[in-house]
């Protein structure tokens, strides 16, 4: 059994995760933290995670950007695990994250998916293998809430990319203004946001004969929160480091 503190369980995600583990034999929800009411939930919610005397083996944090350091600090405090699945988080937070991995174990990951996690190994070996003879271009949909664009997963393929090929790539990310033909170096991320489109990412490899396109599409959120929990999992007893999810895939692997 994995016992988690949840952070942001008011959220979508939070209500997401909350619910898989309702009925669970292997993860249980503890504990939260949120701003917003929680009466329908089944375990106590504080609005300062402080306030939690219950004990847990990890943090799961969905929450917002602004959330992070606090969390973070009880995480360091506490010496548990922390498992950062917030987006658009600053340069300042993401050191901060990288320099609590000294002291206690945290997990990072910009998408929970497995599937997107996979998706990033094939694009480094399309970027490998097609780059500079194709011009890359980076698509996401989500919906009409999302504040960041683009998404933190579309950073991570283009991320893929960069780390990939031997030139320095460019992130375009508004060609109206520019009045000149496309260089190739060039990575372009286009958003699109509306509805309730939960998330879908592509990105393609364009030559003049042929256009190689590799895509995910998240269904519900609920591979998201499975994700966060496979995280918890692979967390639990950790004392230190910085892991993110291509080592619970490779974690996964080797059983």
């Amino acid at each position: 059994m994995v016992n988690i503190f949840l952070n942001g369980c008011c959220g979508r995600m939070g209500r997401a995760i909350a619910s898989l583990c309702k009925d669970s034999d292997d993860y249980k929800i503890v504990a939260g933290c949120d701003m917003m009411p929680a009466d329908d939930l089944k375990f106590p919610v504080y609005k300062d995670p402080n306030e939690s005397a219950e004990d847990f083996d990890v943090i799961i944090d969905f929450s917002n950007a602004k959330a992070v350091p606090a969390i973070l600090a009880f995480a360091v405090a506490r010496k548990k695990p922390l498992i950062c699945c917030t987006t658009a988080l600053d340069e300042e937070t993401v050191a901060s994250l990288l320099k609590a991995s000294e002291e206690i174990a945290v997990f990072k990951s910009a998408n929970m998916s497995l599937g997107i996690n996979i998706m990033l190994e094939l694009i480094k070996k399309a970027a490998s293998t097609l780059y500079p003879d194709y011009d890359i271009e980076i698509l996401e949909a989500h919906h009409n809430r999302k504040l960041d664009a683009p998404s933190g997963t579309a950073m991570m393929l283009a991320d893929a990319v960069i780390e990939t090929v031997p030139d320095e790539m460019e992130l375009i990310y508004d060609r109206h203004s520019v009045n000149e033909a496309r260089k190739p170096n060039q990575i372009g991320m286009s958003s699109i946001r509306g509805g309730n489109i939960v998330g879908e990412h592509s990105i393609y490899f364009i030559s003049d004969e042929e256009t190689v396109t590799i895509s995910h599409s998240a269904k519900s959120r609920d591979v998201f929160a499975k994700g966060a929990l496979t995280a918890a999992g692979f967390m639990k007893g950790k004392e230190k480091g910085y892991y993110n999810m291509s080592d619970v895939i490779a974690a996964n692997n080797d059983q």
